[in-house]
């Protein structure tokens, strides 16, 4: 009973002291001295010692090229807008002319969209050597999600593909 007594009042009082050790050379917080604020000069002509100078590497990744080589699907078969919180997801299927198809995605067509009007078009990176075979295995699908923002003002929305147009108003 004696020791847990002990060990709890020598705890408390090295505790309580602490306030006064706050400022002085004992507390390690206090080894390095306190924080100085210094600006950098970012004149025209100078350069940040801050920001590391880019360097070529062997392990440094290369730029992605992000440009789409789809082409339109032959057909689009269905169009659903699904209202949601927020928005509303825009989903088009498709049949494509050959079994293969991939990347599908609903591009924008700014050419022929206004400011009533949203044209997509139902593309994917085709497969022009694969086998025709049934259409629901050539059926592709594309989603997009569009704000409120996005959607006000427009009273209707377009996917075009090779052979014909599908529309929803709302």
């Amino acid at each position: 009973m004696f020791r847990p007594v002990s060990v709890l009042l020598l705890s408390s009082l090295v505790l309580t002291s602490c306030g006064s050790v706050r400022d002085s050379r004992i507390n390690p917080l206090n080894w390095f001295g306190s924080g100085r604020v210094e600006t950098a000069a970012t004149g025209a002509g100078e350069v940040n010692p801050l920001i590391p100078k880019r360097r070529e590497s062997a392990f440094a990744r290369k730029p992605v090229d992000t440009t789409y080589y789809g082409t339109e699907v032959a057909e689009v078969t269905q169009l659903v807008v699904d209202r949601r919180p927020g928005g509303a997801i825009i989903r088009a299927s498709g049949v494509s002319r050959q079994q293969g198809s991939f990347d599908v995605q609903l591009v924008p067509v700014p050419e022929e969209s206004d400011a009533k009007t949203l044209t997509y078009a139902l593309s994917a990176i085709q497969n022009e050597t694969g086998q025709v075979g049934t259409a629901p295995s050539r059926t592709v699908t594309a989603a997009v999600t569009l704000t409120d923002e996005e959607l006000f003002g427009i009273r209707t929305i377009r996917v075009k593909s090779q052979n014909n147009v599908r529309s929803a108003r709302r």
